[in-house]
C-alpha cells in the first residue's frame, strides 16, 4: 500500500514539475517579451534608414560609396571599353555617374516606401533573429520585402532616369557604341538593372546600422534597443 502511494506521489510530483517547467519555459527571458524583441528589431531597421539610407540620397551617395556604388553590368563593360578605346572616356565616365545619380534621386523619393516596409513586417521568430548573425534582421527584411519593393521602386527609378538626364546620356552613349565598326549592338534594360542595384544598396546600408547596434552599446540610443540587444551580448 505504502509502495503504491509512493509511486502515485512520485508520478504526481514529476507531472507537476513538468507543468511548472513548461510554464517557466514560456516566460520571456530576461523580462523581455517577444513582442518587445520584434519592436526592437524594427527600431534597429528604422535607424538604418534614418542614419544610413539617407546618406545614399546625397550627391555621390552611391557614386563615392564603395559599399554600394553601382558598376556597369557585364554587357555594358564592353561598351565602356569600346568608347574609351576610341577616345570617349569622358562620355563613358558620365554614363557610369548618371546611373548612380538616378539611384540617389530615386532613394530620396522612395524612402517612405522603405519606412512602411519596416512598419508592416512581422517577425515570426524574433528571438532567433535577434540571436542570429550581425545582419539577420536585414536579411529577414530583404527576404520579406524585396519583391514588393522592386515593384514599387521600379517606376521611381524610371522617373529618376529622366529627371537626372540618364536616359539621354545612355541613349547617346549606346548609339555611339553601336556605330563602332565590328561591334555587336547592345540594348540593355538599364532601369531594371539600376532598380535591383539600388535596392541592394539600401539593404546594405540598413545592415551597416544593424551591425553597429549589435556590436556597440553606444549605438543603442533608446531604452528598448538597450534592453533587447542586451540579450544577444
Amino acid at each position: 500500500m505504502k509502495k503504491s502511494l509512493f509511486i502515485l506521489f512520485a508520478i504526481f510530483t514529476m507531472n507537476s514539475c513538468a507543468e511548472l517547467q513548461s510554464v517557466v519555459d514560456s516566460l520571456p527571458q530576461g523580462g523581455v517579451l517577444n513582442t518587445d524583441i520584434a519592436m526592437g528589431l524594427r527600431q534597429a531597421l528604422d535607424l538604418g534608414i534614418e542614419k544610413q539610407v539617407t546618406k545614399l540620397t546625397k550627391t555621390d551617395g552611391f557614386y563615392k560609396n564603395d559599399l554600394v556604388k553601382i558598376l556597369l553590368p557585364a554587357e555594358l563593360q564592353k561598351v565602356d571599353k569600346g568608347l574609351r578605346d576610341i577616345g570617349l572616356s569622358s562620355l563613358a565616365d558620365e554614363g557610369l555617374k548618371v546611373l548612380n545619380r538616378a539611384a540617389e534621386d530615386a532613394v530620396k523619393e522612395a524612402t517612405p516606401i522603405f519606412v512602411n516596409a519596416v512598419k508592416e513586417i512581422t517577425f515570426a521568430d524574433a528571438r532567433n533573429i535577434l540571436m542570429g548573425t550581425d545582419d539577420a534582421a536585414t536579411q529577414y527584411l530583404t527576404s520579406k520585402t524585396q519583391t514588393s519593393l522592386y515593384d514599387k521602386f521600379h517606376p521611381v527609378i524610371n522617373n529618376s532616369f529622366t529627371k537626372v538626364g540618364a536616359d539621354k546620356v545612355w541613349e547617346n552613349l549606346i548609339n555611339r557604341y553601336n556605330a563602332i565598326p565590328f561591334t555587336n549592338d547592345v540594348n540593355p534594360n538599364l532601369t531594371d538593372y539600376v532598380t535591383q542595384e539600388a535596392l541592394k544598396g539600401v539593404y546594405t546600408m540598413i545592415s551597416v546600422e544593424e551591425k553597429e547596434i549589435r556590436n556597440k552599446v553606444g549605438a543603442r540610443t533608446t531604452d528598448l534597443l538597450r534592453r533587447v540587444f542586451a540579450l544577444q551580448d
